[in-house]
């Protein structure tokens, strides 16, 4: 079969450029996994066929919106160059790589590099653009809303407009905004609203400044962003919003970043006296409850779908709050090129084919109703 995936000018020698950048770092990991000097391979099971997955980690870039990042100087985005979107463009990649639909989002910095109404406007068009989508592509597009934060009035405006007038399938909030993490007081006014509609909320990692990192010569998608949804992560759980507002369901982005790795130092407190003596009968404060705030959380397989990240995430959480995320266009040079047609084969080293039609389809689709009957599911 012919690739039909879009490619612009120059996407050849950016891919060689990365590969030949990351080559050293992805070999070193290659030794680790199944397979490597380590242990014995692991036979990989069979996937699904068809166009069957639903992928609830892609970004969307409209006309207007790509212009004002350009504009403002975001010629890259956590180190990877802005890339093109169109749906054509869109289409043609869930064809190609077995894709029934996509809920889009717009990825750092969302609308936080502009201020005051520009901002307002700019996520009016984004989401207004979103749900144009749905009419002309009703089985082929969901998306998440994204606010005019750190603006919050603006915000629980906009989110009840996406929401309730626009029926988007939930929101994207990022990490951080200006160095406040998720979990700070300040956003406690939108939770409530979100919390009230049962809003399915996407965390997706924010670029740190680059005053406030390290000097790596590292592009931030490779490692940045993953710390920063742990951090964030890490603080709605013991600031408790976690618990506050059950309703809503938080995904984050990458397999949690490290949440799942530091799993088990991130719920120390509970394994302390404290913790151990704390009654049964009584509501356990957020500090004492991370383990079960970190089984709460959805994790997709956006640039994860590995033995070793899906292992860990097993182990703090069930198989039903694992979905699909393909992170496109952002991830296209770092996307299988073996003809294939599997977005992510590092999955049937873990999972057999009912399982990735678990992870792939039922449990994005469970969580987004309207996109659920969109797709005749």
């Amino acid at each position: 079969m012919t690739d039909s995936r879009p490619r612009s000018r120059g996407t050849v020698n950016r891919r060689n450029a990365l590969g030949g950048s990351l080559a050293g770092v992805l070999g070193l990991a290659a030794s680790a996994l199944p397979g490597g000097p380590t242990g014995p391979a692991r036979a990989q099971q069979p996937a699904p066929t068809g166009t069957y997955r639903i992928d609830l980690h892609a970004h969307f870039l409209p006309p207007d919106y790509r212009a004002a990042l350009l504009e403002h100087g975001h010629v890259t985005i956590g180190g990877y160059p802005t890339p093109d979107w169109s749906p054509e463009q869109a289409i043609a990649f869930m064809d190609y790589y077995g894709i029934q639909a996509q809920a889009l989002s717009v990825s750092d910095p969302g609308v936080s590099f502009l201020g005051g109404k520009e901002a307002v406007d700019m996520a009016r068009y984004c989401n207004t653009y979103a749900a144009g989508l749905f009419a002309s592509n009703p089985t082929r597009f969901g998306a998440f809303a994204v606010l005019p934060m750190p603006d919050i009035p603006a915000s629980i405006d906009e989110a009840i407009h996406a929401l309730d007038e626009l029926h988007l399938d939930g929101v994207i909030l990022l990490s951080a905004y200006n160095g406040v993490y998720l979990g700070d007081p300040r956003f406690e006014p939108l939770m409530i609203a979100l919390n009230q509609r049962n809003a399915y909320v996407f965390v997706h990692p924010a670029a740190i400044p680059d005053h406030a990192k390290p000097g790596l010569p590292l592009p931030d998608f490779l490692e940045e962003f993953t710390f920063d949804t742990t951090r964030a992560a890490t603080m709605m759980m013991v600031t408790g919003m976690t618990q506050r507002y059950p309703n809503i369901r938080f995904q984050l982005a990458h397999a949690g970043g490290t949440v799942p790795f530091l799993s088990h130092r991130l719920s120390v407190a509970s394994q302390s006296v404290l913790g151990q003596l704390w009654p049964e009968d009584l509501p356990r404060p957020s500090i004492l409850d991370t383990k079960n705030q970190i089984g709460r959380f959805y994790y997709d397989t956006a640039l994860s779908g590995s033995a070793a990240a899906m292992a860990a995430v097993l182990q703090v959480t069930a198989r039903d709050h694992i979905v699909f995320g393909s992170d496109w266009p952002f991830s296209a040079l770092t996307l299988p090129q073996t003809g294939s047609h599997d977005p992510a084969p590092g999955l049937s080293d873990v999972f057999d084919a009912d399982q990735r039609l678990e992870i792939e389809r039922i449990n994005p689709l469970r969580q987004l109703p309207r996109l659920a009957a969109a797709v005749g599911a």
